[in-house]
């Protein structure tokens, strides 16, 4: 379902806009479509990758560390 929106810019840079668009073989509805979905793509992909790097985070690595049973232990050369 599509729904339209309304928005207010600067003349001069409506006719900016449909030049570029004219160039690109496109209307500034479809530029600025295109533009808003890829940059909710990449919020969303952002915002995917930081929960996956805190579940990481939460969970905690194996780094093979092992407590020493003793001082003495600690101090052995």
């Amino acid at each position: 379902m599509k729904t339209n929106i309304t928005l207010r810019m600067d003349a001069q840079l409506v006719r900016e806009a449909k030049i570029l668009a004219a160039r690109r073989g496109t209307s500034v509805s479809g530029m600025l479509a295109k533009q808003l979905e890829e940059l909710v793509r990449s919020d969303k992909a952002y915002e995917d990758a930081r929960k996956r790097a805190v579940r990481r985070i939460r969970k905690g690595f194996d780094l093979g560390w092992k407590p020493v049973k003793d001082r003495q232990e600690l101090h052995e050369r």
